[in-house]
């Protein structure tokens, strides 16, 4: 298992980077997984896809289909990759601490 380290404390991390112990997430969790994605900063829609994203997690126990992340929003699903270009759930998924996505690749 790759570690992730963020301020001296370590986080157990799958081999594409996203944590295994999602409970272990915070917002500075999330802004150092952007930086590491090549997002220098989280603006208010970043952390808009984020906020629907861990409540759907939270609520249901997975990610969100992209379809309910944009009603939710009020983004397309173009600005959503223009935000996160590694997409929503390779890039959006792993910044918002939830283990990999089924289906992503």
């Amino acid at each position: 298992m790759a570690q992730f380290e963020l301020d001296g404390k370590v986080f157990e991390v799958d081999g594409d980077g996203f944590l295994t112990t999602p409970e272990m997430w915070n917002e500075q969790v999330a802004i150092s997984f952007a930086k590491s994605d090549g997002i220098e900063e989280l603006s208010d829609k970043h952390w808009a896809v984020v906020k629907v994203i861990r409540k759907n997690f939270e609520e249901k126990g997975n990610a969100p289909m992209i379809r309910t992340i944009c009603q939710e929003t009020g983004l397309r699903l173009k600005e959503i990759y223009e935000l996160f270009p590694l997409g929503p759930a390779r890039g959006a998924c792993r910044v918002a601490g939830l283990p990999k996505p089924d289906g992503c690749v």
